[in-house]
């Protein structure tokens, strides 16, 4: 992944592949079109699936993405870049042996992490310089039940640490993104906010156009 692919903010989509694949495509289209910046594969398979089925969506989703020349990044299966044209992986946890990862890889590709409220994580990305770090959760959500809630303290806390590129996940809607606007942040995460709204790429345009409300 060429340094200027790499991600820098916007609307950060999640995919759920426990969507029936047809309507995810569709609604991954719609979202495209309405300005989806960086997609993401969440490791929610159904239990049904092998490998192969992974290998399948992976590449249909890379079709669909690749028009509008968004990266694909996969949810803790890095090992499924070394056989797809993903461009990176997003980890919820530090990797045991990320230098191990990265020789296996042997290539570019983007990394981003997930963070609480555990400053550590925002040191150690920062160390091995990832591109982005996702904080979750802002809010309660149903699809970050695991995440514990972040706090705003945590944010600002995080960026006397570091320049990378901060996301804000878990619960995120176009109304309580404003609550938000003292944060330093360059984008959102969504999963159901987009993927289970009538039109996501009205969505998608509505979390854009607040996101630059924001930040002028």
């Amino acid at each position: 992944m060429k340094k200027q692919d790499m991600i820098t903010g916007g609307v950060y989509l999640v995919l759920d592949p426990g969507m029936d694949t047809p309507t995810l495509l569709h609604k991954l289209k719609e979202a495209l079109k309405g300005g989806v910046r960086v997609l993401q594969i969440w490791n929610n398979w159904p239990a049904s699936f092998d490998l192969a089925d992974k290998a399948y969506l992976i590449r249909a989703v890379l079709a669909v993405a690749s028009a509008y020349k968004v990266p694909l990044l996969i949810n803790e299966e890095w090992e499924l870049l070394k056989t797809t044209g993903l461009a990176g992986v997003h980890f919820d946890n530090i990797p045991t042996d990320y230098e191990t990862i990265k020789a296996e890889i042997n290539r570019d590709f983007i990394c981003g992490i997930t963070c609480g409220n555990d400053l550590q994580v925002v040191r150690w990305a920062e160390q091995n310089q990832l591109d982005y770090i996702s904080f979750c959760a802002m809010f309660p959500s149903t699809s970050a039940g695991s995440c514990e809630i972040v706090t705003p303290e945590t944010v600002k806390q995080a960026r006397e640490l570091t320049h990378i590129p901060f996301f804000l996940s878990g619960g995120i809607t176009t109304e309580n993104m404003k609550t938000l606007q003292d944060l330093d942040f360059a984008g959102v995460a969504v999963i159901s906010g987009i993927l289970n709204d009538a039109s996501p790429q009205m969505s998608a345009a509505a979390y854009i156009q607040t996101l630059h409300k924001l930040k002028t």
